[in-house]
């Protein structure tokens, strides 16, 4: 559903009323910076693995709201990519979440401790999936993040410099998040006794695990689709904004 309400905005609020779009841009520039460093530091206190990696999406997607209003091509790119990174990301967060909650039967942080011990191979995944919601190099979290910044910073540096604030925040609470769940001696009883992930579940992972990395790794087919659309849209408004 976030990433419905984005597309909304390039499929119809964007195109349909370009004017529009530009006057009240500064707004929604605003509100994008408030969902990626506000609400990041809102996930950072959260005690509840879910709740946490949901707070993250709306900081993510700001990153997507943020690019497409600074009306250049990085940016629009950038915020395309993002949904669809998000989409793969946000995805693996919430399944490892998922197979964590059919064990325990608990979202809770405070539930957890030293998975590692006990779940090596599901442990690696989760780890991975980490790494690509703080933003790390080479994996789909860090592609359209990081063209955004470069949009904003063309756009306006101290845009710019805001946005790029939400990558610390992001490493924080999910590292924090990984740190007190997976890593240190087993917490408690309900970990002791964790099975590793079935073929099944190893299945799964290791397609979202792929697609994380392929994405991070070679963007150019997801880019090289949308560069025509995103310039025939940017001067779409640009033309009606002169006219």
């Amino acid at each position: 559903m976030l990433k419905l309400g984005a597309y909304g905005f390039l499929r119809f609020s964007m195109p349909i009323a370009p004017d529009a779009a530009r006057e009240w841009a500064w707004l929604m520039i605003a509100l994008s910076l408030v969902a990626v460093i506000y609400v990041g530091l809102v996930a950072m206190v959260q005690k509840d693995m879910k709740k946490l990696v949901a707070y993250s999406s709306v900081a993510h997607m700001g990153f997507v709201t943020l690019g497409f209003f600074i009306f250049n091509d990085l940016g629009v790119s950038g915020g395309l990519v993002q949904m669809i990174a998000h989409g793969f990301v946000s995805g693996a967060m919430f399944l490892s979440i998922g197979v964590l909650y059919d064990r325990v039967h608990s979202r809770e942080i405070a539930a957890y401790g030293g998975v590692v011990n006990t779940m090596p191979n599901f442990t690696a995944f989760a780890l991975l999936f980490a790494m690509a919601n703080c933003g790390l190099p080479g994996t789909a979290g860090f592609v359209g993040e990081w063209m955004v910044i470069l949009g904003a910073v063309k756009a306006n540096f101290w845009i710019g410099f805001a946005a790029a604030t939400a990558l610390i925040f992001g490493a924080a609470y999910t590292l924090w998040m990984f740190k007190r769940v997976y890593l240190g001696p087993v917490g408690n009883d309900n970990v002791k006794g964790l099975t590793d992930i079935n073929s099944r579940e190893f299945l799964v992972l290791s397609l979202l695990g792929i697609a994380v990395l392929a994405m991070g790794l070679y963007p150019r087919p997801f880019t090289d689709v949308m560069d025509t659309s995103v310039a025939e849209l940017l001067k779409h408004v640009a033309l009606t904004k002169l006219n």
